[in-house]
């Protein structure tokens, strides 16, 4: 397995470097089942933070980059099925993808609840006001 990290991923999805892009997507290439990328949960964050904030990439667009990811057999993602249930909440309300995420790794990890001091996150992430 080859660890992935966020510059990596981001060079490869959004092609905006003359040098590192093409070795982003030669590296995505290569990989496999038998030696499949790895990506860990704060690198999905931090690409989908980038995408969101800094590209201004519109919904659909940063659904279809998580759905892309999930369903890519080359490679693993972290905590798969909490990501999963994160885009499924994320797609079906107003909440961002890092505080749902938040959410249900908080949850797979055996939290009864998450408290924020985030009201918004509150109400839309199913977390709890403090």
């Amino acid at each position: 397995m080859i660890g992935l990290d966020t510059n990596v991923l981001l060079r490869f999805f959004l092609e905006d470097d003359p040098v590192q892009s093409p070795q982003a997507k030669a590296l995505v290439a290569s990989l496999s089942r038998q030696e499949p990328g790895y990506i860990p949960s704060v690198v999905l964050a931090e690409s989908f933070w980038v995408l969101q904030r800094g590209q201004g990439r519109s919904k659909p667009e940063l659904l279809a980059f998580i759905a892309s990811l999930l369903g890519a057999q080359q490679m693993v993602i972290e905590n798969h099925a909490a990501v999963a249930e994160a885009m499924d909440r994320f797609e079906h309300s107003n909440a961002d993808f890092a505080d749902c995420l938040i959410e249900r790794l908080c949850s797979l990890g055996g939290c009864s609840r998450t408290v924020t001091f985030d009201d918004r996150a509150s109400k839309v992430a199913g977390m709890v006001a403090r």
